[in-house]
């Protein structure tokens, strides 16, 4: 089937959802370990609390793939069915997260929500695909980290513009704070609202071959079967890929879950206070935990603000991207790898970082998301099977979500150990791994993949 050259308000329609995803993971990935932290959790426990978010994208992405490659709607289509479902669990999961009255119940919430996160998320990937040809593969990808640049920057500031606009910081103990509450309240609206546009406002191209199509889908059993062959059929070049995403992701992993203890502590001298060490049973005492209690929260606020920081950097890299390939090739191999190399020397200097300047070394970071939400996926997507696209996706998210969980299970507490102590250490650890991803890119050798190919007649 031939795809029809699509404008940018027709690419920006089918992407629009993506805002909401990325309020969703926005407020997950800057604000998960601040809430774990005033639930109790000791900073070397907070990477095996995260485990959820890996582990739900290695078992649910793959698995939406393949039902929404075998699912069609004539009224609904064949993606939009999950962003629906997906976004209304997101909303009630984000909604009541920051209520949890203890740690275990935060962190199944968090399960719940990057589970429902992920049942969205997928089938976005796959829809750019479907609905784009080859020639408009990386400015689709693009247009989407644009829309995922401005959720990362709103979101990341929400609980900092709450607390500005007079809600409170402060907090008993163990009792996430109402800037909290509220920006994840805001968040959830702003999910669901966003990917209902995107349903409403998108239309999505049928089967090529509708008896095929009802063949392929008649086949019940063959799900695992399916599942494997793919994996054991890889093509070379998302192998290749997959080493790429292994070293960026455990670098964003580490970001994510320990950003907050290492800059509370390393740049802003407040780290969380450990109940243990005050007798809350004086008055002065309990009066000295508040204090540093509320500091903590406040440099929190501060951490999430300047996380917020790579959101805009990576939107202004997405809009440069897009505007040169609106009307040119880019060489996808290149730019992924310098972007990678200036995002791993932005967590690097972050040893060297202070309150004022702590926004340069996100701004670097931000070319590195930037380019891993577009980069990775316009040379999969133009290097295997489009009647697959779904599944692959979903497979492809193996080399993201393994080197979480292998982060997670105490892989960056022995690699950070290492170095020290020091809680900034991991993000020492985040820059090396992603400068080697950056390295990685000299692998990818097919054409296809480093830049499109126009077909011959």
């Amino acid at each position: 089937m031939k795809k029809r050259t699509l404008g940018f308000w027709e690419i920006w329609n089918m992407s629009f959802g993506f805002l909401g995803i990325q309020f969703g993971f926005a407020l997950q990935g800057g604000f998960m370990s601040r809430i774990f932290q005033t639930l109790g959790a000791e900073k070397d426990a907070i990477p095996l609390l995260w485990i959820a978010a890996p582990l739900t994208g290695l078992l649910v992405q793959p698995i939406i793939g393949y039902l929404s490659d075998r699912t069609w709607s004539i009224k609904w289509g064949r993606r939009r069915p999950y962003f629906l479902i997906g976004a209304i669990l997101s909303s009630l999961a984000l909604f009541f997260v920051p209520y949890s009255p203890a740690l275990w119940i935060a962190a199944g919430f968090l399960w719940v929500l990057d589970a429902s996160i992920n049942i969205s998320m997928e089938p976005f990937r796959a829809l750019v695909a479907d609905k784009l040809p080859n020639s408009q593969r990386s400015y689709g990808f693009v247009v989407q980290t644009l829309i995922i640049g401005i959720g990362t920057w709103i979101a990341s500031n929400l609980p900092w513009l709450v607390s500005k606009l007079g809600v409170s910081d402060s907090a008993p103990l163990g009792v996430v704070p109402m800037s909290v509450k509220i920006a994840f309240a805001i968040g959830a609206f702003v999910f669901l609202i966003s990917i209902l546009y995107t349903v409403f406002t998108t239309t999505e191209y049928p089967p090529e071959d509708m008896e095929e199509f009802e063949r392929e889908k008649a086949k019940k059993n063959n799900f695992i079967p399916d599942i494997l062959n793919n994996i054991g059929s890889m093509p070379l070049t998302m192998k290749k890929l997959g080493v790429i995403q292994f070293f960026s992701w455990f670098a964003f992993f580490t970001m994510w879950s320990l950003a907050n203890p290492a800059l509370t502590e390393h740049v802003y001298k407040t780290p969380a206070p450990i109940e243990a060490a005050y007798d809350m049973n004086l008055p002065a005492q309990a009066q000295a935990f508040d204090i540093a209690n509320t500091a903590f929260q406040k440099s929190s606020n501060l951490v999430g603000s300047a996380m917020g920081i790579y959101g805009l950097s990576s939107m202004a890299f997405a809009l440069l991207l897009v505007l040169y390939t609106s009307k040119r090739n880019i060489n996808r191999k290149l730019v992924h790898m310098f972007s990678l190399i200036f995002g791993g020397l932005g967590f690097i200097l972050m040893n060297y970082a202070s309150p004022e300047n702590l926004m340069y070394c996100f701004i670097l970071i931000g070319f590195a998301w930037g380019s891993i939400l577009s980069m990775p996926y316009a040379m999969l997507s133009s290097s295997v099977d489009p009647k697959k696209m779904g599944v692959i996706m979903g497979i492809f998210n193996m080399f993201i979500v393994i080197p979480q969980i292998i982060a997670a299970l105490g892989g960056i507490n022995f690699i950070s150990g290492l170095l020290g102590e020091e809680a900034i250490n991991a993000m020492t650890v985040a820059g090396i791994s992603l400068i080697i991803a950056g390295l990685c890119n000299l692998l990818i050798t097919n054409k296809n993949a480093i830049s499109y190919q126009a077909e011959e007649l």
